[in-house]
C-alpha cells in the first residue's frame, strides 16, 4: 500500500509541488517515493502513476491512498485516468466531507480549466463516510475499503501510510513535520 500527499506551498508559488509517498508493507514502512506535479495543472494522474510504475515498488503496492483528489492545489486527480494505469485499488480519503459548492465556485471563478477539474470532481462519485473519515473509491467496494482503511490506523484516523506522507511531505519542504496528521 503507499499513501501519497502534497507538500505545503506559498501561495505565491508557481510552477511544480513535491508529491510524497509512503509505502508500506501491512504495519511497516517500507519505503519513499518522491514525485512533483504542477500547481492547479492537469498532470497529477499521470505524476501519481509514473511515482509508482517506475519504482522498485511497483510490484509491491496493492492499493493507493491519496490525501484528497487534489494534489498541488486544484490540481485534481482524474480517478477513472490513474485506476486504468495502474489497474490496482484507489481509495481518496478525507477527514472532513468537502463543501462541494465552495469547491465549485473557486474552480469555475478562480482556476484556468476549472470547468473541466469540476467534471472530474463530478465522475469520481459521491464521499461516502467511513469510519471518522470521507472516501471516494475505484476498484474495491465500500467493505473492502473500510477494513483496508481500519488495518492501517495506528494514531488518529488516518491510515498510517497517509499520515507518515503528510508528515514527510512537510519536512521535505520546511525541514521538519509541522502539526500533527
Amino acid at each position: 500500500m503507499i499513501g501519497i500527499d502534497d507538500a505545503p506551498f506559498a501561495k505565491s508559488h508557481r510552477g511544480d509541488v513535491p508529491l510524497v509517498g509512503a509505502v508500506y508493507a501491512r504495519d511497516r514502512l517500507d519505503g519513499m517515493l518522491v514525485g512533483r506535479a504542477r500547481r492547479d495543472g492537469r498532470n497529477g494522474a499521470a505524476r501519481i502513476a509514473a511515482m509508482i510504475t517506475e519504482s522498485r515498488f511497483d510490484d509491491h503496492v496493492g492499493c493507493v491512498l491519496l490525501q484528497g483528489i487534489t494534489v498541488a492545489g486544484f490540481n485534481v486527480v482524474d480517478l477513472a485516468e490513474l485506476h486504468e494505469r495502474l489497474a490496482r485499488p484507489l481509495v481518496v480519503v478525507t477527514r472532513k466531507a468537502p463543501n462541494l459548492a465552495s469547491i465549485r465556485r473557486a474552480l469555475i471563478t478562480k482556476v484556468p480549466g476549472g470547468a473541466r477539474k469540476w467534471r472530474l470532481i463530478e465522475a469520481a462519485g459521491p464521499m461516502e463516510p467511513c469510519g471518522d473519515l470521507w472516501i471516494q473509491r475505484r476498484g474495491l467496494d465500500a467493505d473492502d475499503a473500510r477494513s483496508t482503511l481500519e488495518l492501517h490506523v495506528r494514531h488518529g484516523a488516518l491510515p498510517e501510510p497517509l499520515r507518515v506522507a503528510h508528515l514527510l511531505a512537510a519536512a521535505h519542504v520546511r525541514g521538519h513535520s509541522h502539526g500533527s496528521a
